[in-house]
Parts: C-alpha cells; sequence; structure tokens
C-alpha cells in the first residue's frame, strides 16, 4: 500500500480504500479546508512523517461540517485504525467524538481546539495545538515594544495608537484568544489604544484585503494593523500597496501569525513587521505520533509521543522568527523557542 493515499472528498460521494483490522493499520485525517496554508503545510509534514509509518489517508472538508461528519462516518465505516481531526467547527466535536467512541476508534484534534466538556466525553481522545493566548501576547509584546521606539509611528502625535484588528472565523479560539491577549499585552505594556476597525475575514487573504481596503476607506488615521493569521495579514498588505503605502517613505506597521513561508518573504522584503511561527512541523509530529500509538492500541506519553503531555493535551510553543537572519525554505528559519514561563509544561525532542 502507498504511504500517503491523498482522498478527493465530494459533497455527495465517498470512496475509499479499504482499510479493515485484517489489512496493516491506517490513519484517517480530515482537515477543515484544502487552501490553508498553515493546514497545508501541516499536511505535508504528516505525509513526511508517514514514509516510515503507518500510512495516511487524507480528507478536506470544504469548510464544512456535515461534509466533515459524512467523511468521518466513511472512514469508520471502512475500519481505519485511528483519526487525526482538524475540525471545521470545533463545537461539533462532541458528536465526532461520540461516532469514534462507538466505533472505538481513537482520535487525535489538531490544531482547533474541542471544549473542555467535550474532551472529557473519552479518554480516547487527545489534543495537539499551541497556547493561542501566547501567540496574542508575543504579537501584543512586539506592537507595543515597535510603538515605544518608533515615534514617527505615531502619525498624528497623539500618543494613541490607532489600529484595525482583522479577526479569523468567528468562534475559534485561535480568533478569540489571539485577540484578547494581544490587547493585553499593549495595556500591560502602558500602550494607549484606539480600535478604528475590527472584523473577520475568516483566514482568507481576499476576505482580508476587501476588508482592509474598507477600513481605509472609513478612516485616514489608522497606524498599525493586527491580523490573526498571515494570510490575513498579507490581504492588509495587498490593499496597502494598493493604496500608496510601502512607498515613497509611507509604512504602516502590519503583523500576523503562523510564520509560513509568504509571510516571511513579506518579513524580508520590508512589509510585513513581526510574524509568530505557528509550529506545523511539530503539531504534525506529534499528532501523527500519537495517532500511530493509538492504532497500534498503546497509550501515549511524552517517552513514548516525545512531547511533553498535559494529561491528553500535547502544547506545542510558537517561536519567534530572527528578523536578522530570515529564510523561506523550509528548515533553514532561525527561531527561538518562546521563554519557559510562556509555557510552563512544554517539552520538546
Amino acid at each position: 500500500m502507498a504511504r500517503l493515499l491523498i482522498i478527493l472528498i465530494l459533497t455527495s460521494l465517498f470512496a475509499f480504500p479499504s482499510c479493515s483490522s485484517d489489512e496493516e493499520p491506517l490513519i484517517a485525517v480530515s482537515v477543515f479546508r484544502s487552501d490553508d496554508a498553515f493546514i497545508n503545510d501541516v499536511v505535508d509534514w504528516i505525509a513526511s512523517e508517514s514514509h516510515d509509518g503507518i500510512p495516511v489517508i487524507v480528507g478536506e472538508a470544504e469548510n464544512s461540517q456535515d461534509v466533515q461528519n459524512r467523511m468521518i462516518s466513511g472512514f469508520l465505516d471502512e475500519g481505519c485504525s485511528s483519526m487525526i481531526i482538524n475540525c471545521v467547527d470545533r463545537t461539533a466535536a462532541g458528536l465526532v467524538i461520540e461516532k469514534c467512541r462507538k466505533a472505538d476508534v481513537p482520535l487525535v484534534f489538531l490544531n482547533r481546539e474541542p471544549l473542555k466538556e467535550d474532551m472529557a466525553k473519552w479518554d480516547r481522545a487527545y489534543y495537539v495545538g499551541a497556547r493561542a493566548d501566547v501567540c496574542g501576547e508575543m504579537a501584543g509584546e512586539y506592537m507595543a515594544a515597535y510603538w515605544k521606539s518608533h515615534p514617527e509611528a505615531d502619525r498624528n502625535g497623539d500618543g494613541i495608537l490607532q489600529f484595525v484588528i482583522l479577526r479569523g472565523e468567528t468562534g475559534h479560539q485561535d480568533s478569540e484568544l489571539r485577540t484578547e491577549y494581544f490587547l493585553k499585552a499593549l495595556a500591560e505594556n502602558g500602550v494607549r489604544i484606539e480600535r478604528l476597525g475590527e472584523g473577520s475575514a475568516n483566514w482568507q487573504r481576499g476576505e482580508a484585503r476587501a476588508l482592509m481596503e474598507s477600513f481605509l476607506r472609513a478612516d485616514d488615521g489608522i497606524e498599525a494593523v493586527f491580523a490573526n493569521n498571515d494570510m490575513m495579514a498579507l490581504g492588509a498588505i495587498d490593499a496597502l500597496k494598493e493604496a500608496g503605502w510601502f512607498d515613497g517613505g509611507q509604512y504602516m506597521p502590519v503583523i500576523g501569525c503562523d510564520g509560513i513561508d509568504e509571510a516571511l518573504e513579506a518579513m524580508e522584503q520590508g512589509y510585513l513587521l513581526y510574524t509568530v511561527i505557528n509550529d506545523s512541523e511539530n503539531q504534525a509530529r506529534a499528532a501523527y505520533r500519537i495517532a500511530s500509538l493509538l492504532a497500534e492500541g498503546k497509550i501515549p506519553d511524552s517517552a513514548s509521543v516525545g512531547y511533553g503531555m498535559d494529561g491528553r493535551y500535547v502544547w506545542i510553543p510558537y517561536r519567534e522568527v530572527s528578523t536578522g537572519s530570515i529564510s523561506s525554505s523550509r528548515g533553514s528559519r532561525i527561531v527561538t523557542d518562546v521563554p519557559a514561563s510562556s509555557s510552563d509544561s512544554i517539552v520538546t525532542p
């Protein structure tokens, strides 16, 4: 059997290779959509991990929880050994857990954290992700430091940072926590702020560009942009370029999160001020290792997974990118781990 089987999932038709228990184990992976840069990185890393281990099949849910539910049912009907699920809607995780529990197929949720009460429904459900509050805190601290060290950023000289926020998907823990802790970090660093605009662009570059264009039409006093992910930050930069920014000495600080290659290139080119690396490689590796152990009937622990486990959770630290030595090629990024105080119980190999 090929080590990686990519399945194109259609809303009305599902076809899976047999993965019954009398054959070798197979891990089923379902992601919320296929055009998300961070999730694509995660899938690539899972595929890389599977080359010397249990094979995987991957399906994308077209950003529809209904499609994902039917996809998961199809995987279960075919007897797959374990699953890695990047939920479309994290509040639907309880239903997913119930499906898997009834079929006795353990699962690992990835990147979209289920509600605590849902995770409590079954002791064979695990979660791998990053602490979104840490990302928001890091972004806010960087913005505060930039604001204090660049008096020219205060374009109207009123001592107040006027900014806009591009939020991700409504209800997603990363949208909520990255925003909340970004604002807290600014306040804790003594930065007076005024939000001139805020809206959801659903993680998408095109939506972010349109939203940023509307912000610019509504107010010419914007002094900074915080986007909940890099694709939205790049969309904001697209709109700013079209409006004449980054030309003739005009600069607008834009901060994102995820550390995708396009964002690192934008930093190198001087457009993006800052991003925080959401470690797709280690999230994928931890999720795959847990799913592999579960597929073999084993109970994951810190020693066997290679990452510190907090019960049935693995928290992968965010990382800072060094602006002095950025490379967009995978494996050559110069990064620094988040200080231990930001991620108390996290252990990385």
